[in-house]
């Protein structure tokens, strides 16, 4: 009977190891360019770090990741609060930052995501031109450049594919601030490749991310939105609630990455990858470790 009683004991402990180790699998995705990659292997030492085991999958497109979220192939990445609102959920409405993250946080709730603290850093699209360029001088602000369009200036922009097709993209700007472009305006290319197609003169103006390093690397200057169209696009830790209620431990440390960063913080990163040539592996453990979150 006492051996009955060990075997049983050992039985269920076995089984019970096995759900905690099964609980602790956690994928953590990541988009196609190198803020997403660096996220996402800064949150995958970080996660390994509190004893998690986890299995990164980056370098996606936006749709695709959020799918694969949905789906439940992805348990966490960080999305952008505008992406979310505007590509997602299909909401065209202006809104503040508090507003916004309040909207996705409620929405995606119900599509069983859960939006952990916004970070202060703010990703939002923006169009730059390279200081000193005769072509764009006069060109700065975005009515400047719907000006330029609509006189047929004959400005060639660099874009990534996604930015021509997305709502909180080309179309809605060009609705906005009342231009249109036509496809030989635009030469598409890999997110990272607009600024050296910018920086080289291969092209006019360029779509950029606000954070990052290589605007102020390579004497980009942004032009000024002066309408106000694109929304913010803070960035935040989204985690699958069944995953978070299965690891409630999760949260506290992507909380705590995200109190860490800011637009400054960000683009300093950013740099470190794009300008300086170090690699995201590197980058993220120097991060993480002089931070104190590993």
């Amino acid at each position: 009977m006492k051996d009955l009683t060990r075997i049983l004991t050992a039985a269920i402990a076995g089984v019970a190891l096995t759900a905690s180790a099964q609980a602790a699998d956690v994928v953590v995705g990541g988009k196609d360019f190198t803020e997403q990659l660096l996220l996402a292997e800064m949150t995958t030492q970080l996660l390994e770090a509190e004893g998690f085991d986890v299995d990164k999958r980056d370098g996606m497109g936006s749709q695709v990741l959020r799918n694969a979220q949905l789906n439940g192939q992805v348990d966490v990445y960080w999305e952008y609060t505008g992406t979310s609102l505007v590509t997602y959920n299909k909401v065209s409405d202006p809104m503040d930052a508090a507003a916004t993250y309040a909207k996705v946080k409620e929405m995606d709730g119900e599509q069983g995501l859960t939006w952990l603290d916004p970070s202060n850093a703010n990703n939002t699209y923006a169009l730059a031109v390279k200081s000193g360029e005769d072509s764009t001088k006069d060109v700065k602000t975005l009515s400047d450049l719907a000006a330029s369009y609509n006189a047929d200036g004959g400005l060639i922009m660099a874009v990534n594919a996604e930015f021509p097709k997305r709502p909180d993209g080309l179309p809605g700007l060009e609705e906005a601030y009342g231009f249109e472009t036509s496809r030989a305006d635009l030469k598409a290319m890999d997110s990272g490749l607009t600024y050296q197609a910018l920086n080289e003169g291969q092209v006019d103006l360029a779509l950029v991310f606000a954070t990052d390093g290589r605007i102020a690397a390579f004497d980009f200057r942004v032009l000024d939105d002066d309408k106000g169209y694109f929304p913010d696009y803070a960035i935040v830790p989204v985690v699958r609630s069944d995953t978070l209620e299965a690891n409630p431990t999760l949260a506290q440390p992507l909380n705590a990455l995200s109190a860490k960063l800011d637009d400054e913080t960000m683009q300093m990163l950013n740099a470190k990858v794009d300008v300086d040539k170090m690699t995201i592996e590197d980058v993220a453990t120097e991060f993480l470790s002089s931070n104190g979150l590993i």
